[in-house]
């Protein structure tokens, strides 16, 4: 199978699996925030997918492989996908059945198209991450020739794309009118964490000049924070 077909299957994939995350607990396609949450996530990474495809192959190919070999990434794979697939139909089921609404308040419109502005400038940090850094794989690993990444995003804080992802998981709740779903997500934070502390281990040990970028750049996920 070409690069192109396995791009074109992977992403197919998984844009149905996350309509149906939405919206088979929401029990109805009227879940507008799910509608605009799906399209603006869907549509970004479609057209940055189809750009990659061409103007960077190598990291296409990098961004296709998923299984991890270190066990402490494999946990992380886990749990991860055990939160977030939850956390994510909460949300439908919070539509259907007017948790946030009755317990505590609607979600207004301005908060949740500002989690959606909010959640696509998380999607776009961690594009300009991709960008900037060819060995930007999703599997952790210190490949042949690859060198420590200094420009962008990285001259900010020492993993951009964990922060982009931040930006989005936490904007994600809000941006489909779910306050019950916050905690969950809320739970991927550290879970976040604990792959950046682990991946952090790995490039100081391998990747020759990561423990000065490390000593240069202050701060890992947050600037001024962490």
């Amino acid at each position: 199978m070409t690069l192109q077909a396995k791009m074109i299957l992977r992403f197919s994939v998984g844009a149905v699996i996350l309509a149906a995350l939405l919206f088979l607990p929401a029990g109805t396609f009227r879940f507008w925030q799910g509608w605009v949450y799906l399209v603006t996530f869907v549509g970004t990474w479609t057209a940055f997918t189809f750009w990659l495809l061409q103007a960077n192959p190598q990291l296409m190919e990098r961004r296709l492989r998923v299984k991890e070999t270190d066990p402490a990434q494999k946990l992380f794979q886990i749990v991860w996908t055990v939160i977030f697939f939850p956390a994510l139909i909460l949300t439908g089921f919070d539509f259907r059945f007017g948790w946030s609404q009755a317990w505590l308040a609607p979600v207004p419109l301005w908060a949740a198209l500002m989690s959606d502005a909010l959640a696509l400038a998380g999607c776009a940090f961690i594009i300009w991450a991709m960008k900037t850094n060819t060995y930007a794989s999703r599997t952790i690993q210190v490949e042949a020739g690859q060198t420590v990444v200094t420009t962008g995003p990285y001259r900010i804080v020492r993993h951009p794309f964990y922060s982009g992802v931040l930006v989005w998981i936490l904007a994600t709740p809000f941006a489909l009118g779910s306050y019950v779903a916050v905690p969950l997500f809320l739970l991927m934070a550290p879970v976040l964490i604990y792959r950046l502390v682990n991946e952090e281990k790995l490039l100081r040990r391998d990747l020759p000049g990561y423990a000065e970028y490390c000593n240069r750049t202050q701060f890992r996920l947050i600037p001024g924070v962490w």
